[in-house]
């Protein structure tokens, strides 16, 4: 097992597949929210499912609209499990938390070159924060 620590984080203790890229993240533009699958065609995950995984992604992107949409996402069930953040803004902050979203940001080291793609992650947000590698795929 390998463990990366975070500066801060949010939510419950949740494990489950890595969706990883260096790549940012919008719920605004870069999903579609009612088929759970990223959608800008542009986004290095584009086509692909964002639904239960623990996505991993370089930094938050977005604004007040981010917000209302993770919480409208989390109403629906089409939501990933978490959200690893190497750079989170104060906006997505507040989206996660009234989703009652887990989420952690804040690393030493650039997370998305770190994590392989699919591996099983278990993110703590207690104290200290941290990601676990499980295992790799």
């Amino acid at each position: 097992m390998i463990a990366f620590r975070a500066v801060a984080a949010m939510g419950e203790r949740v494990r489950g597949r890595a969706l990883v890229a260096k790549d940012g993240f919008s719920a605004r533009y870069d999903l579609d929210r009612v088929k759970g699958v990223f959608s800008r065609p542009e986004h290095r995950l584009a086509g692909q499912s964002y639904v239960d995984r623990i996505l991993v992604l370089d930094a938050a992107k977005g604004g007040v609209a981010t917000a209302w949409m993770l919480h409208e996402m989390t109403t629906r069930g089409v939501m990933p499990a978490a959200l690893v953040l190497n750079r989170v803004n104060p906006i997505m902050v507040q989206g996660a938390a009234f989703a009652a979203f887990t989420m952690i940001s804040g690393f030493a080291v650039d997370i998305t070159a770190l994590v392989p793609n699919g591996a099983l992650v278990e993110v703590d947000p207690s104290d200290p924060p941290c990601l676990r590698i499980l295992a790799t795929p």
